[in-house]
């Protein structure tokens, strides 16, 4: 065999792999776009639902809206439809009365334990819950989130520190009452 035939070969089988890789069809598209945004959708569903089948009832609901309404949805789209559904599970408003500092509710120098701060975040607001989520857990901006809830962004700011001393004071009771146990 010649080199020009060994070049020929070789760049041919180049560019028939590239051809091949810009064949993508729109199912694999779209599975790229499901894969990178599933976890973060279901994350956000189970910590607000706290049930795994109503979680993934959420995530397919969110996913079949967002495909529905582009073929290639970006992540603001897949945000807005997992809004919507939420909204439908849970009360967004975020008209709930702000959370006061207690003076006991000091865990400086204490370690917290998972189950703790699971429970706690069940126990806050819903609006309050999904602002921490969002912030806190998965690093959303506030404007971001703002525009996700329709809030303006000091009442985001609000929300957040009013989630985050209701979250405070409820892990500082289950702390308080694992030491009088």
């Amino acid at each position: 065999m010649f080199d020009f035939e060994k070049q020929f070969s070789q760049e041919k089988t180049v560019r028939i792999v590239a051809t091949q890789g810009q064949e993508r069809t729109q199912q694999e598209i779209q599975r790229d776009i499901y894969d990178s945004h599933r976890h973060r959708v279901f994350s956000l569903a189970f910590y607000m639902t706290a049930h795994e089948m109503q979680a993934e009832s959420i995530l397919t609901e969110t996913f079949t809206d967002a495909f529905s309404a582009a073929s290639e949805p970006n992540a603001e789209l897949i945000d807005a439809s997992l809004m919507n559904r939420l909204r439908k599970h849970f009360p967004l408003n975020a008209h709930e009365d702000s959370a006061q500092a207690t003076p006991e509710a000091n865990l400086s120098g204490q370690g917290v334990r998972r189950t703790d701060l699971e429970e706690a975040l069940q126990d806050l607001p819903p609006c309050e819950r999904l602002v921490f989520l969002l912030h806190d857990v998965e690093g959303y901006a506030p404007d971001a989130i703002s525009k996700l809830l329709g809030e303006d962004v000091k009442a985001v700011g609000r929300i957040m520190i009013s989630a985050r001393i209701r979250l405070r004071n409820a892990l500082a009771s289950a702390a308080n009452r694992r030491r009088a146990a």
